[in-house]
């Protein structure tokens, strides 16, 4: 059965039972708490919570999901994998274990005609009601097995929605272990599906067994994912993921260039290293495709890490030129009919592997120097372990993912000290996080409180699309994260309100902000509008003068210049991404986004810089679209009719199933949930002010819009006839005039520098005139108040090249120019040869003076702030030269 089969029959079985399939959420998760995708129920934890509403109480997917917590594995095992598809059944206080359980063995045993007899059953340790009722499907007792918390509890690593689970597994016969059931071998039992019992609410902890249980999930859900790699693995019949249908054209690509066939499982570092780079690129096409770019922290670092273990391992199977671009263009051939971002995204995915290649290449130049003397001094001393000083300082300063060094050392018959390394990593993380961990506390106090706003007095109904005043309820006034009863004035508040017109802070546009009334005259006013948690708006604002009190009527009114500003910056913002992608081409895709009143910033995916001439083209083209007012146009419709439609949708967004689409003219069609004007002409202008780089990969444009760029034009105007009147031109003769004056000025200071290097060699000839013989060698030295510091080394130079020849020389120079003091000290080329050093000279010169010496050969340089030293200073480094020229006479 092929991939395409295997999905269309788990989604049509489980369609047919009443559940409504929903696409795959983007490996960027709407989740602060988490950096990618890691499970199926990812997008579904708000419904767990009680924050939101599921639209329909059984939903099934296929999920993109990606981890690396056992990225080790790839390759050493037959199952494991960074990126995944988990085909997945959901419940929402609807069926549970009995109708989970029934679904899931029917699915394998009738559908997919797996042998009952090669299933095995694991379940939490002390889940009697599990037991008994995959008892009932007729597995026998000794097919079932009881296991810890840290096998069959489930949570996503992170506070949130838990529970326990049950594990069907398949036994793959002798050829792939030992007897006796999955606690005894993984590879040979391989887990296919895990039925989760979401009933729980994990707090803070760490690792997969030491968290505490907080409480009981709202209702008692279901959640479920089958591994599609495993299930092809075992359906048509090969040894490793890698030679299913989903990845075996990429390993034959990677056999061809390698030049040799893929051994099979057997275990060689040659068979990891076809694996590893088969199964990256993979998951390095799905995340690039998503939106994620290789970086040094975060989601990128994960791209990063997996993108160069594949160089890594395609140099070890000796395949020397680019290979990242061709194995990610085969999954792109391979997959693309299952999921159109990779054909949409193959611009972006070529352009940043061949980037991060290249990259890469000085990297592994660079580390694998430091790693190759590394092993030689531990194997010259007999240790058989890398310090693990050696593995941070390779993963700090050269990039190198932990996993590269353990397997380079694992090569050469070393281990290495782990336990050190992630200590330096440990210590390196808490200073940067510095007081993250107070926050984090904080954060999670103030989150209970948003929820159980939430749960009693449900969504916040935004009515701001249409109005921007509201009569309305005051439901909540916090203090500091907490409700209270009531605030006065000069207090720091957060405001739910049943009904609101702020717009809350999403998609890169700002909040509103504004005021709230109440009718005896209080006022609170309102800087800002964010999501506390979804659907529940929080309006953060200061009480200017009265008392309030929650369960009072407010009226709550907008700014409305300041919507109005922030309205024009988001349309223009929609207007500019079609611009960039129409000259730069399809991959300039955002990748992040400021929209506020009368500025934007647009970050967007681009490997070169946009020099000044592509920059004004895309201003041109913002602008004349605008000029031409377009209407702007709003619509809603299901996310397939969208997509559909061409709309553009950003990976990393959440959309629920019913979108907001909005047209501006026929250029622009976006998902999108803020506010904008009614037609092109009140956007306008847009002042592009600039571009640059914020990472690798990514571009920045910066802009003014609406007024704020009219002022900014006036302001250039004003200084422009500043200019002209101080050089006496008029605006059309201004650039003339300022080319005549400034190359007079080039010509006059050409003049002075010559005038001023004749007085140079003048003072040389003069410092030569006055030099001082020591035993056959000689020594100028003076104090020159009259040159800078620059000119003491010009100068210096100067004496030792036309000193005397084949005489050893040195030159000292003094100034305390500006207040500081400053030496410099010269050797000629006979004193280098024989071993001196000019830095030598003026190291207890430099103490005196405040300072040290620094250079090295033959000129070096002492300061410091101690200018009535100097005297002193300059005797003991003639003092210090005297000695030298006495030990190496001519």
């Amino acid at each position: 059965m092929r991939s395409t089969d295997i999905r269309r029959t788990f989604l049509d079985y489980f369609t047919a039972r009443g559940h409504t399939p929903v696409p795959s959420g983007p490996l960027i998760p709407d989740d602060p708490g988490l950096l990618l995708t890691i499970a199926g129920m990812g997008q579904f934890k708000p419904y767990y919570l009680g924050e939101s509403r599921p639209p329909a109480p059984r939903l099934t997917t296929v999920q993109k999901c990606v981890r690396t917590n056992d990225i080790e594995n790839v390759g050493r095992t037959a199952r494991h994998a960074t990126f995944f598809e988990m085909l997945g059944n959901f419940s929402f206080g609807d069926y549970f274990k009995a109708d989970a359980v029934a679904y899931a063995w029917e699915l394998l045993t009738r559908h997919y005609q797996l042998d009952p007899d090669r299933l095995w059953i694991t379940v939490f340790t002390d889940d009697d009601e599990a037991v008994e009722l995959w008892r009932r499907t007729g597995v026998r007792d000794s097919r079932i097995q009881r296991l810890g918390r840290a096998d069959n509890y489930w949570s996503m690593g992170v506070p949130g929605p838990s529970g326990p689970s049950s594990e069907l597994c398949y036994d793959r016969g002798p050829a792939f272990g030992a007897e006796g059931g999955p606690a005894v071998d993984g590879e040979r039992y391989v887990e296919l599906w895990n039925l989760v019992f979401m009933q729980h609410l994990r707090g803070e902890g760490d690792g997969k067994e030491d968290f505490p249980i907080l409480g009981d999930l709202p209702t008692r859900n279901i959640d479920t994912g089958l591994g599609l790699d495993r299930l092809a693995m075992v359906l048509q019949d090969v040894e490793t993921i890698c030679q299913t249908d989903l990845l075996a054209p990429t390993l034959a690509l990677v056999q061809e260039l390698a030049g040799r066939p893929f051994p099979g499982r057997d275990g060689s570092p040659e068979s990891v290293s076809f694996q590893v780079v088969t199964e990256h690129a993979r998951t390095a096409a799905f995340l690039i495709a998503d939106g994620v770019l290789p970086g040094n922290e975060g989601r990128g670092y994960v791209l990063r890490r997996i993108l160069r273990r594949a160089i890594r391992h395609a140099r070890t199977l000796g395949i020397d030129a680019p290979v990242l671009g061709a194995v990610t263009g085969s999954v792109l051939a391979n997959l693309g009919d299952a999921w159109p971002e990779l054909t949409a995204q193959r611009e972006l995915v070529e352009a940043v592997t061949a980037h991060e290649e290249e990259t890469f290449g000085g990297t592994l130049r660079h580390g694998g120097r430091l790693l190759d003397a590394a092993i030689g001094r531990a194997r010259a001393t007999g240790s058989g372990r890398l310090p693990g000083e050696t593995a941070f300082e390779l993963h700090d300063t050269y990039g190198f993912p932990i996993d590269l060094t353990v397997e380079a050392a694992r090569a050469a018959g070393l281990d290495v000290d782990r336990d050190r390394y992630a200590t330096l990593l440990d210590e390196q993380r808490r200073r940067a996080r510095g007081g993250d961990r107070g926050r984090n506390a904080t954060a999670l106090r103030r989150t209970e409180t948003y929820r159980d706003l939430l749960t009693r007095h449900g969504r916040t109904e935004f009515v701001g699309y249409t109005d921007q005043r509201a009569e309305t309820e005051l439901l909540a006034v916090l203090r500091d994260g907490r409700p209270v009863d009531s605030a006065g004035e000069d207090d720091r508040v957060e405001l739910v309100l049943r009904h609101s017109p702020f717009y809350a802070e999403s998609g890169g546009q700002v909040g509103d902000g504004g005021r709230v009334r109440t009718a005896d005259g209080t006022l609170v006013e309102i800087t800002d509008t964010r999501y506390g948690l979804t659907g529940l708006h929080v309006h953060e604002g200061r009480v200017g003068h009265g008392e309030l009190r929650p369960g009072t009527r407010v009226s709550a009114e907008v700014d409305g210049a300041r919507r109005a500003a922030t309205e024009r910056s988001h349309s223009a913002t929609h207007v500019l991404h079609a611009m960039l992608r129409r000259v730069l081409g399809e991959h300039a895709r955002q990748q992040g986004s400021l929209v506020a009143p009368g500025r934007l910033r647009f970050d967007f995916a681009h490997f070169a810089p946009v020099d000044e001439t592509g920059l004004d083209t895309i201003g041109t083209l913002v602008n004349d679209y605008l000029l031409d007012d377009p209407e702007v146009r709003v619509w809603q419709a299901s996310r397939a009719e969208a997509e559909a439609a061409g709309a553009t949708a950003f990976f990393g967004d959440r959309y629920d199933e019913q979108v907001r689409i909005v047209d501006i003219g026929d250029a622009s069609r976006e998902l999108c949930g803020g506010t904008h004007v009614g037609h092109g002409t009140q956007a306008g202008p847009v002042r592009l002010l600039g571009e640059s780089s914020v990472g690798a990969g990514v571009r920045r444009i910066e802009a003014l819009t609406g007024r704020d760029a009219l002022r900014y034009a006036d302001t250039e105007r004003r200084l422009l006839a500043e200019v002209g009147r101080l050089v006496g031109a008029r605006p059309d003769d201004l650039l003339s005039t300022l080319a005549k004056r400034l190359g007079a000025l080039g010509e006059a200071e050409a003049a002075l520098r010559r005038h001023r290097q004749a007085e140079l060699d003048s003072i040389v000839d003069t410092l030569l005139g006055q030099r001082r013989a020591i035993g056959s060698g000689w020594l100028v030295s003076a104090l020159r108040d009259d040159l800078t510091p620059a000119e003491l080394r010009t100068v210096a130079g100067g004496v030792l090249a036309r000193g005397p020849a084949g005489a050893p020389t040195v030159v000292l120079l003094a100034t305390s120019d500006g207040g500081r003091a400053q030496l410099v000290a010269g050797l000629d080329r006979t004193l280098l040869d024989r071993g001196g050093q000019a830095r030598d000279l003026l190291t207890e010169a430099g103490r005196l003076i405040g300072g040290g010496a620094g250079g090295t050969g033959g000129l070096a340089n002492a300061g410091g702030r101690r200018a009535d030293r100097i005297g002193e200073a300059l005797s003991r480094a003639e003092a210090a030269a005297g000695d030298l020229l006495t030990r190496h006479p001519g």
